[in-house]
């Protein structure tokens, strides 16, 4: 008689077509978490890795002093505008350096480009910044400060660790920041990034967007079934914070 494998293989809560469920999902009330510090040290936000920072409720209504008056569809540019201006310490730099992924068009629109520019990207015309030597939606843009778009997961976070090292290197006063999704976190490039984010101290954001499903795999296949992603960071020695991305007055 053959013996039962005892291999863990995580189950997804709903296949493409099946109604999803998002039981699995902790979400912590609005205004229950409070919004940490920038420069709040690794080992006191720890919590803030398995908690969730939301200011907005459910119905995108503000709770405590808040008064936002913003719909639910204006909050992803809203986080992004937020993300690029540094709103939260006032040392906005034109020159800070962003590695999207391939679900960031929102970074060129804030930083300036218009729409007709990527459009024309993904036409391949005599407008196409890429001059036809990218794959449609992988763009770049030079003047804007946004480095190429890359078809292979989780190069922008060693590309962005690597950049933000050589501007403290030259005492510039200048970050980077990139974006992957939770899929990518499984990635090796991943690990690399942060381990070199954390020893050097670089002057990074590191995000990863959570959707709970990868381009074709639950996201538990990334680990995120029995954390969240956010709690790779205090492991690195890095504060890991786990924060609602609709939720513009969080981030």
């Amino acid at each position: 008689m053959a013996q039962r494998s005892r291999l863990h293989v995580p189950r997804p809560p709903a296949r493409p077509g099946e109604k999803p469920d998002f039981s699995y999902v902790k979400i912590t009330p609005a205004g229950a978490v409070p919004r940490p510090d920038t420069k709040v040290p690794a080992r006191e936000v720890e919590s803030l890795g398995r908690d969730l920072v939301r200011v907005l409720d459910d119905d995108a209504r503000a709770v405590g002093p808040w008064n936002p008056h913003l719909e639910p569809q204006d909050l992803q540019v809203a986080l992004r505008y937020m993300m690029l201006t540094r709103v939260l310490d006032d040392r906005m730099q034109p020159g800070d350096m962003l590695f999207p992924s391939y679900r960031n068009q929102g970074l060129f629109i804030v930083r300036g480009l218009s729409l007709v520019d990527l459009m024309c990207q993904c036409l391949s015309n005599t407008r196409d910044m890429c001059r036809g030597r990218q794959m449609p939606i992988m763009y770049h843009w030079g003047a804007g400060n946004i480095f190429s778009i890359s078809g292979n997961l989780a190069t922008q976070f060693p590309q962005a660790v690597g950049w933000a090292m050589a501007a403290a290197i030259k005492g510039e006063d200048r970050i980077a920041a990139a974006w992957i999704g939770e899929g990518a976190s499984a990635e090796a490039d991943f690990h690399h990034g942060m381990t070199f984010a954390s020893v050097y101290q670089a002057p990074v954001i590191l995000n990863i967007v959570n959707n709970q499903w990868a381009i074709s795999t639950f996201q538990g296949f990334a680990g995120g079934e029995g954390r969240t992603f956010a709690e790779y960071g205090p492991g690195y020695g890095i504060p890991g914070i786990r924060v609602d991305s609709n939720d513009f007055l969080a981030v």
